[in-house]
């Protein structure tokens, strides 16, 4: 990973979760290793799956007793490298399902994603 890609993921992560704000994202190192006895370990979540994991915390309306709960979000950062098949499938599969996902190249990409 480049260290731009790197910067901007530490740069949302920290305005993801400002002042306690709504919205918590880890990263999600995804790949594969062989351990001492040769075995390959897979790692992360999934193959494609986004750079940054998390949520976004929302107060539910009154209609749903005022219940608060966590939207899964997945951001894929980028700086100016394209988005892979898998990626992009991801991030398709995230959305219909009602998550928040999409591509950040910056802090307000990413807040835009998560709707803050």
């Amino acid at each position: 990973m480049r260290s731009d890609e790197r910067r901007i993921q530490s740069e949302i992560q920290l305005a993801a979760c400002a002042g306690g704000g709504p919205a918590r994202l880890w990263r999600n190192n995804v790949g594969a290793l062989k351990d001492q006895a040769g075995q390959l370990v897979r790692y992360g979540l999934c193959p494609g799956s986004s750079d940054l994991i998390g949520y976004r915390t929302v107060v539910v309306t009154p209609e749903m007793v005022g219940q608060r709960v966590a939207i899964f979000a997945a951001v894929e950062v980028k700086d100016r490298a394209r988005p892979t098949t898998q990626q992009t499938a991801f991030i398709h599969l995230v959305q219909q399902a009602g998550g928040l996902a999409g591509i950040a190249r910056s802090v307000p990409d990413a807040l835009s994603i998560l709707r803050l």
